[in-house]
């Protein structure tokens, strides 16, 4: 999918995995609600409140261009009977939880979006890397992983804007700045919502919410069995960027390193 206006703001949200707080907090910010555009890159429902995060951004209207991530492809295949299981523990609920049209606009969600952002030239959108959504790549990675999943961009492509591991960082790999905005909703190292600004520099974000009244609201309100652990662990991002680090990077052929 491609797109070439040149907005002069774009605010990136990625792998909000339905947690409502966390993304009222980020549409609340006064450079959010000015920007020309909100690029959604992926695992947006996979959570606690799948429907309400969907309703809430497309309430949004059309500034807001959406990506899928593996999280909503899971969710898309389990609903329609394409698999079994999925390995995120609370996916299943989730999946539930979408009405069909939701199913069906979840489906129909393109991989990419390239989109031109003033400052930044052509910029590449994607949830994991460009040519999959969910082989990893990391602040870390080696130079040949880098080139590796950059095989098949154009030249004319200069800035890489991607999610799926829950950490933000901005990085040159062979020339192209790559920029992860981290998560909304299910951040690793750090609380707080995670987002980041384009154009025409990069500036990346942390949105603070009050957190114990977002986990007192979830196990109040979400009927998933777990809702308290998960809650309390996500949200408050228990796990530290070290520990999801070295898990992503011993994750086996796709681990980004």
């Amino acid at each position: 999918m491609e797109e070439m206006a040149e907005p002069v703001r774009v605010a990136v949200l990625s792998d909000i995995h339905g947690v409502l707080p966390a993304l009222e907090a980020v549409l609340a910010e006064p450079e959010v609600a000015d920007a020309e555009r909100i690029v959604v890159l992926g695992d947006t429902a996979a959570g606690p409140q799948p429907a309400e995060v969907l309703d809430r951004l497309v309430a949004e209207g059309d500034r807001v261009r959406w990506i899928s991530g593996n999280a909503d492809r899971e969710l898309v295949e389990y609903r329609r009977g394409e698999r079994t299981g999925i390995p995120d523990p609370i996916g299943p609920y989730a999946a539930e939880r979408l009405r069909a049209d939701q199913v069906d606009f979840l489906a129909a969600l393109p991989r990419t979006l390239t989109l031109r952002v003033r400052g930044l030239g052509e910029v590449l959108f994607c949830h994991a890397t460009p040519r999959d959504d969910e082989e990893t790549v990391l602040v870390d990675s080696r130079p040949a992983r880098w080139a590796e999943v950059f095989s098949d961009l154009t030249d004319s492509t200069r800035t890489v804007v991607c999610g799926h591991t829950h950490m933000s960082y901005a990085r040159l790999a062979h020339g192209r700045l790559v920029v992860n905005p981290g998560s909304v909703g299910m951040p690793y190292g750090r609380p707080g919502a995670h987002w980041c600004l384009l154009g025409p520099g990069t500036d990346l974000r942390v949105t603070a919410y009050d957190i114990p009244a977002a986990v007192r609201g979830l196990v109040a309100e979400c009927a998933y069995p777990e809702i308290a652990e998960w809650a309390d662990y996500y949200l408050h991002a228990r796990a530290t960027d070290g520990e999801a680090l070295e898990a992503l990077g011993a994750s086996g052929p796709r681990d980004g390193r």
